[in-house]
């Protein structure tokens, strides 16, 4: 694969990747995220809590579906930079063993994905350059590290609302789940305006303004659609914060909706 990460990079315009990396506390941003992840988290105050949420949400489901759904395989799709509680780390705490492939079409995040996830020396972590408006490719670049004959983890968190276009993304994350076998789990992280529907629309609104990719929120039924054919876990699809809480998770909902099934 050629290495473009020196290509196509516009510091100058926010990007989801490296905002959600300020959000996080990271330090692998430039100016115009930090100013934009500012002026979002001014008239969004909770969106620095929303993306926390997220985050635990990876390390309760990744550790779910490791611990107790038995997957050794992840196919972690939009990536994001690396901060803390990675999936890898996540899973391979879990069971040493776990394969796992990034994807993301960031240069930044290509950079740090290559020089920082690093996995164990029982498992493999490997990274792809890809869209997910590509699914294809997706899968063939995973394929030369997963086995899709045993069940694979797709995990899309705070990805799938890139995709504007309703039909285009349900035939993604259906292409996605029909190329894994049973036993294989979905986890998807999606933005949602159902607790605070203005809030929500003033995000959208201003992000897809100044930022890259532009962004969708959905409503939770919306987003439950994404599961159709599957086994929804409990408590279903909730905001983040009330999926299978622990001690670390935090009591105010966030616009950040979840769920996790599996392919039976």
């Amino acid at each position: 694969m050629a290495d473009t990460a020196g290509q196509n990079l516009d510091t100058s315009i926010p990007h989801s990747a490296r905002l959600w990396n300020y959000w996080l506390g990271g330090k692998d941003n430039f100016q115009a995220d930090r100013d934009a992840g500012d002026a979002i988290a001014g008239m969004l105050p909770s969106i620095v809590t929303l993306a926390r949420e997220d985050r635990r949400f990876l390390r309760r489901s990744v550790e779910h579906m490791v611990r107790d759904g038995g997957i050794r395989q992840i196919l972690d799709i939009g990536t994001g930079l690396p901060t803390a509680d990675n999936t890898h780390q996540v899973a391979q705490e879990v069971a040493p063993e776990t394969r796992v492939v990034y994807v993301d079409n960031d240069p930044l995040v290509l950079v740090h994905a290559r020089a920082l996830l690093s996995g164990t020396a029982e498992g493999e972590t490997n990274y792809v350059e890809a869209d997910l408006n590509d699914p294809d490719a997706i899968l063939r670049a995973a394929r030369q590290t997963l086995d899709f004959s045993r069940p694979v983890a797709l995990t899309l968190l705070g990805i799938v609302h890139f995709l504007r276009d309703d039909d285009l993304a349900y035939e993604v994350v259906r292409r996605l789940v029909d190329a894994v076998p049973p036993g294989s789990y979905l986890a998807i992280a999606h933005g949602c305006y159902d607790i605070n529907t203005a809030e929500a629309n003033r995000i959208v609104d201003f992000w897809n303004e100044r930022g890259t990719p532009k962004i969708k929120y959905r409503s939770a039924k919306e987003i439950t659609a994404f599961f159709d054919g599957l086994r929804l876990l409990e408590p279903g699809v909730v905001p983040c914060n009330r999926w299978q809480p622990d001690a670390h998770t935090g009591d105010v909902d966030v616009n950040q909706y979840c769920g996790v099934a599996v392919k039976q």
